[in-house]
């Protein structure tokens, strides 16, 4: 395509989703208590826009940041294997559960950060969670980011790693006959990709896709770009500022790049497709889930209209991530289970309060933020201990647990009480009907 044709292209501004199972609110008229608390305490931290020159900066600050809020949740073993790669040795880290032995399905992960930034660690959180949810093992691929690689890069790694699986897996554990692939943001783009491709090459018969907040078309401006573009995590100017970083010349209405711009979605495996109302690519994941169902592709689509862009990362504070994480891996354990999938739309936002003093807004806000600070104190105080002396931290995690065992629950039960997700189902449709 010429620059001509790409400058329109870029431009051009995407019409509001259409399509049956549309959520009902695309986002509440505020954000959730946690969600906002969280993201007072982090707007400094996040936002700004990026630069080649500070790329190694943001990589450092994004490892940080989620390696922080993400919860450590126990699982039987974490092991990590290099592979051959299409550009040199790839290397995966293998999540498997506590459970019984024997081989398990498996759920290929690729995290997200903009193609250029992210790494095991800053995934390690749902990496762990959907391990345990699902009772399959996980696997975390490292792939080539940008800008020291082109877009195609990192997606032929992960092809790559599901084609090792596929063949290999019995060797880590895993039963190669149930597959699935994931990924949020930036990987979620490169799964939907991947899906596509499997399919064209008969690859692996894949179970499920897990697309969280995705980006599935790299040259369409939606409406909701400019809705949440300020002040939510992820902005406009930094999603501006990426495109110098990975267009790198390549033609990003290839499909391979741009799963949405794909003429023919027939055929694909069913989708799970997660997406947050304060997020600025929030309706290009709602109108690829649209695209699917169109195609005759079951959707289960889990719309947070509370939460912004990223939230998953941050389980140890916001309770919708648990939710979330929670509810993936229940769709995984369906998925391989082999239960009909299903094609539906379920909304999950804050509920109010029981009716007593903490109904009303200011002392729930307040606990609310009193709660937030504690918990990350905790996190901070861990994180700089396991950087510090990672020995020294697993000792003194030791001694405190039975002083933290009592304040977790008091903790928990109170942030359950305040911040209570509430799902509510807005649409189903029973497989076999007309979409």
């Amino acid at each position: 395509m010429n620059n001509s044709l790409k400058s329109n292209a870029v431009s051009m501004k995407v019409a509001p989703m259409a399509g049956p199972g549309m959520p009902t609110r695309l986002r509440t008229s505020r954000l959730d208590r946690e969600a906002g608390l969280f993201l007072r305490l982090v707007s400094p931290l996040a936002g700004q826009p990026i630069s080649s020159e500070q790329v190694s900066k943001f990589r450092r600050s994004w490892h940080l940041l989620a390696a922080t809020y993400g919860r450590r949740v126990p699982v039987a073993s974490i092991v990590e294997r290099r592979i051959d790669g299409p550009g040199g040795e790839i290397i995966l880290r293998v999540y498997t559960p506590k459970g019984p032995t024997g081989l398990k399905p498996a759920f290929l992960w690729c995290h997200g950060g903009g193609f250029v930034v992210g790494d095991f660690d800053s995934n390690d959180s749902i990496c762990r969670s959907v391990a345990r949810a699902a009772q399959a093992v996980v696997v975390a691929v490292r792939y080539r980011l940008a800008p020291e690689h082109d877009l195609y890069a990192g997606r032929e790694d992960f092809l790559a790693a599901l084609n090792w699986v596929a063949e290999h897996g019995a060797s880590i554990g895993i039963d190669s006959t149930r597959l699935a692939i994931g990924g949020d943001s930036a990987g979620g783009n490169i799964s939907a990709a991947l899906a596509q491709e499997n399919l064209r090459r008969c690859g692996p018969n894949l179970q499920l896709q897990v697309l969280v907040y995705p980006a599935t078309d790299l040259l369409a401006e939606f409406p909701s770009k400019s809705e949440n573009g300020r002040g939510y995590f992820l902005t406009a100017d930094f999603i501006d500022s990426l495109r110098p970083l990975i267009e790198q010349g390549k033609d990003l209405t290839d499909p391979w790049l741009s799963p949405a711009l794909s003429s023919n979605l027939h055929g694909l495996p069913p989708a799970l497709i997660l997406t947050a109302g304060f997020d600025p690519i929030r309706d290009d994941g709602l109108c690829y889930a649209a695209q699917l169902r169109a195609a005759g592709v079951p959707v289960e689509l889990l719309h947070y209209p509370g939460q912004f862009h990223g939230f998953l990362n941050f389980d140890s504070i916001i309770g919708a991530a648990r939710d979330a994480l929670r509810r993936m891996g229940a769709s995984l354990a369906r998925a391989f289970r082999g239960d009909p999938p299903v094609d539906c739309s379920t909304e999950i936002s804050d509920q109010a309060p029981g009716r007593c003093l903490l109904s009303h807004k200011m002392p729930a806000e307040l606990l609310t933020a009193g709660l937030l600070i504690g918990r990350s104190t905790r996190q901070w105080s861990g994180a700089a201990a396991r950087w510090l002396s990672p020995g020294g931290a697993k000792v003194a995690e030791f001694y405190l647990r039975p002083w933290w065992v009592p304040a977790a629950l008091v903790r928990r039960t109170l942030t359950a009480y305040l911040n209570l997700p509430a799902a509510q189902q807005t649409y189903s449709r029973p497989l076999g009907s007309p979409s």
